[in-house]
């Protein structure tokens, strides 16, 4: 079988939801016995310095017999979400602003004893 075979069997359905700066895809692929299965991928763009760009891509694979269970619980969760949050979105400027407003940041937290960040980095050859 052929690149141009494969990539045409692999290549089932997809949808795309943008959002930001992110994107998913929603990918269906089949498997070379020839079934479907579910990848769903964000994407994310981060600018450099220079002013180029980069992605970082995070994917997840869902199979059939997970379907029902991950649907019931996404749906879950998200309700829990919208009824105790509601749907109002906190853009990036209201985030920056929170962090700027007096609000602990993680250097603040590394100064709390107990606080993982406080540890001291102890190798075993050290011993």
């Amino acid at each position: 079988m052929g690149d141009r075979d494969y990539h045409e069997q692999e290549d089932i359905f997809s949808k795309v939801v943008r959002a930001g700066r992110r994107t998913y895809f929603f990918d269906v692929r089949s498997t070379k016995a020839d079934d479907y299965y579910l990848t769903i991928t964000e994407s994310k763009k981060f600018t450099n310095d220079d002013g180029s760009f980069h992605f970082k891509k995070h994917k997840i694979y869902l199979y059939k017999e997970d379907f029902a269970e991950f649907g019931e619980t996404l749906k879950e969760v998200t309700d829990f979400i919208l009824e105790k949050r509601g749907n109002e979105v906190i853009s990036d400027k209201h985030q920056s602003d929170f962090s700027k407003n007096g609000q602990e940041s993680a250097g603040d937290k590394a100064a709390e004893p107990n606080h993982p960040a406080s540890f001291t980095n102890v190798e075993f050859d050290d011993m």
